[in-house]
């Protein structure tokens, strides 16, 4: 089949990587795509919230699946033009996707279905007195968030009243623009953070794995929220009972709450959970895989990517499973220094092609531009060097050796991934 993957990050890089190597794939384009992608698939000019365009192109060129990488797409609704188009997409329409489009909208669903998740209000801009009001009564720590799309910049951890306030007044004051216009005030959960992703084909649900993220920017998880700084697969936190449970509780109750509704779930559901004492809760839902969860998770994947995706699109994960290379994996992001605030592009990387020769290392780039053969910096995450092993130490062990061998001045990456799992720092 002729497969679309919509997308330029080191997500999609790793989703085409995965879907060149599957026997069903006979040609595979990638919108807008990168360099480095062009090395797996066929780039294509278009932009990802240029819906008409992709729509276009998949009619003009016969393609039979498309796989959306981000979520704004999603959100904006390119499965619902596809759906009319008669074009295959393992992806959630723009009703199943406002999961993660609309904070309030996923709080008020997993209300409606019994989801276990932190206590919340919801607050419209014309209600930032009462919003104050409601911080006050609560008291710190809380976690404030503008419930639109905000590029990953619109969550505040809020250890103080002031804090919370601050939030909200940013919030309201347009720093997130249309997103923030609405907010969602919550307890802060404690306990250990995981993610656990699953193939939802409408009805039918398949675990696809866990895995542990990196957000904060420094080491023992300090400095600003970042997109992830790196991730580890499998989370040794998630055993096969906590697994097991936050299935049944938060992914096979979203997936029937959302079938009951008249907006079935398919496409990729990942939930990022915390771990307390009462069992697993839900922070929050994203529609997609994570970046770079997913550059961990499908070098592990054993089954072929292009039928599990297709099995999504055409309903037929209830006759399926899939199986994993029991080796974990580690990916650790390398970014231009000064992300994820003003950063610098264009700085050369070189030692890449001695990185990746080293046994059980996989470079996915996550914003680079290729010119002559010399790789160059073009973004703020810029590269994933993933690692893998019989233990996750030696996963890491692999992808830290690796970085070692790369030149390049203007990066930086965190030493510790995996600390959770491994202790200490790397």
């Amino acid at each position: 089949m002729k497969v679309l993957v919509v997308g330029s990050g080191g997500r999609e890089h790793a989703l085409c990587w995965s879907l060149a190597a599957s026997p069903l794939v006979d040609e595979l384009f990638c919108a807008p795509g990168s360099d480095a992608i062009g090395r797996e698939a066929t780039c294509v000019p278009l932009a990802i919230d240029d819906l008409d365009g992709i729509v276009a192109f998949c009619r003009e060129r016969a393609v039979e699946l498309v796989v959306p990488g981000p979520e704004l797409p999603l959100v904006l609704g390119l499965v619902d033009r596809l759906a009319s188009a008669g074009i295959k997409a393992a992806g959630p329409s723009s009703a199943a996707a406002r999961l993660e489009g609309s904070k309030a909208y996923a709080k008020d669903f997993c209300a409606r279905h019994g989801i276990p998740t932190a206590r919340y209000r919801v607050f419209r801009s014309a209600e930032a007195d009462a919003a104050r009001a409601y911080v006050r009564a609560e008291g710190a720590p809380l976690v404030v968030k503008a419930d639109g799309l905000a590029a990953g910049k619109g969550v505040t951890v809020a250890a103080t009243v002031e804090e919370a306030d601050d939030a909200l007044e940013r919030a309201f004051g347009g720093a997130f623009g249309a997103a923030g216009r609405t907010v969602v005030v919550e307890e802060r959960l404690e306990g250990e953070e995981a993610s656990l992703f699953a193939l939802v084909d409408g009805e039918s649900l398949l675990a696809f794995g866990t895995a542990q993220d990196h957000k904060r920017a420094g080491e023992g998880d300090t400095g600003p929220n970042t997109g992830g700084m790196g991730a580890y697969a499998p989370a040794p936190c998630m055993t096969p009972a906590l697994t097991e449970r936050a299935m049944a509780e938060i992914m096979r109750r979203t997936v029937e709450g959302l079938l009951a509704e008249g907006n079935p779930y398919k496409g990729v559901l990942y939930a990022g959970l915390m771990l307390t004492e009462g069992g697993p809760k839900l922070i929050e839902f994203n529609v997609r895989m994570g970046d770079p969860e997913a550059q961990a998770l499908l070098p592990r994947l054993m089954t072929d990517l292009g039928q599990l995706l297709l099995g999504v699109a055409d309903g037929a994960l209830g006759h399926m499973d899939l199986r994993w290379y029991p080796e974990p994996a580690l990916t650790v992001v390398m970014a231009a220094k000064g992300y994820p605030g003003d950063y610098e592009s264009g700085s050369e990387i070189r030692g890449l092609e001695a990185a990746a020769e080293m046994p059980g290392v996989t470079i996915f780039h996550a914003g680079t531009r290729i010119e002559h053969g010399r790789v160059f910096a073009a973004g703020g995450r810029v590269l994933d060097v993933t690692g893998q092993g019989a233990t996750l130490a030696e996963a890491r062990a692999r992808a830290y050796a690796a970085i070692d061998r790369i030149d390049w001045p203007q990066g930086f990456c965190r030493r510790d991934i995996g600390w959770r799992a491994l202790g200490g720092s790397a």
